[in-house]
């Protein structure tokens, strides 16, 4: 069974209620009418009726909720809600209504109200506009600072990290972490590995030096990142800084950082910039046919994920499937 299998299998023992809000897009519609063929969700489609069928391709859409945001019968409430939650940054009850006008807004507020339990977008919009409302409305999630993103890379034929199965974080957010942000991108990455995989986090912080065999500024921020994540979660299975090869080969890991728990045996790899991790997961998914599902959103008060733009009806459906297991735990 393949990791997305144990997903959509996960998602389906306790059904979730997801809401797409871009219901102007094709490729949208057929996700919804296949995720709620294969029952991974409950799943609601942002939109006009008519519109939408015109872009099914014959997709059946009987199992899927459509909703008009702009006349529903709770548009004044939410629009009312917006504006007492932003009122004190300056926003207008007119404000209010425009901005509810964005399925994006509506689709975020559905979730805040418990009419959904979460929300993807992204196939239309740019990730600033999916995160845009989420963080407006439902806010980073108590304790928590800092959202971020991860990939869930599946390695095929592949000895290391959880036979195959990685996170890789931050490769879509977060573009040059300070010390503090990439400890909170590990500790968060961490508990989205074993959410996700089920199986016990170890988390390297890669750079291009190992234990201090180059010094910069760059490889100290992530030195300093390893020691602050220790502390944040003590129980942590974590080292840095580690190259590459030092973090998931185990004859290179004894070599380079002898006596370390963590050396070649990661499964999380957290890196130091957005270019190096951006650059990483597409080497993986391009050179070792790996399937790469997110970007992954951690960090939220409740499960909102963002899709490249460039996303399949497949990709759009498998993360569907992992924010609703997200919605499962939060």
């Amino acid at each position: 069974m393949s990791l997305l299998e144990k997903i959509i299998s996960s998602a389906k023992s306790n059904l979730k209620a997801i809401v797409l809000p871009e219901g102007q897009d094709a490729r949208v519609v057929r996700a919804a009418a296949e995720i709620a063929k294969q029952k991974i969700a409950k799943v609601t489609l942002l939109g006009k009726e008519g519109e939408i069928a015109g872009l099914a391709g014959g997709a059946d859409l009987s199992g899927v909720a459509i909703v008009d945001s702009q006349n529903a019968a709770n548009f004044s409430e939410y629009a009312d809600a917006f504006y007492e939650m932003r009122k004190e940054k300056g926003m207008t009850p007119e404000g209010a209504v425009e901005a509810m006008k964005d399925p994006l807004y509506y689709g975020v507020m559905m979730v805040k109200k418990g009419a959904a339990d979460g929300m993807v977008a992204g196939a239309v919009n740019s990730t600033a506009n999916t995160l845009r409302p989420a963080l407006q409305i439902l806010r980073t999630a108590p304790g928590v600072k800092l959202v971020s993103s991860f990939f869930v890379m599946e390695v095929p034929d592949c000895v290391f990290g959880d036979s195959g199965s990685f996170v890789f974080a931050d490769c879509a957010l977060v573009e040059n972490p300070d010390a503090g942000q990439l400890s909170d991108i590990a500790v968060a990455s961490a508990k989205s590995f074993k959410m996700l995989i089920g199986a016990e986090p170890v988390v390297a912080m890669l750079s291009y030096s190992t234990y201090g065999s180059a010094k910069s500024d760059m490889t100290k921020k992530v030195a300093e990142a390893t020691e602050l994540a220790k502390s944040k979660a003590p129980g942590l299975m974590i080292d840095g800084e580690l190259q590459l090869d030092a973090a998931i080969v185990q004859s290179v890991g004894q070599l380079k950082a002898p006596g370390s728990k963590v050396a070649g045996a990661a499964n999380v790899l957290v890196f130091p910039d957005l270019n190096s991790g951006n650059i990483g997961y597409k080497l993986v998914e391009r050179l070792a046919k790996a399937k790469a599902y997110g970007p992954i959103l951690q960090g939220i008060a409740m499960p909102v994920n963002d899709l490249s733009r460039g996303c399949s009806v497949d990709d759009i459906v498998g993360v569907a499937a992992f924010t609703a297991v997200q919605a499962q735990n939060s």
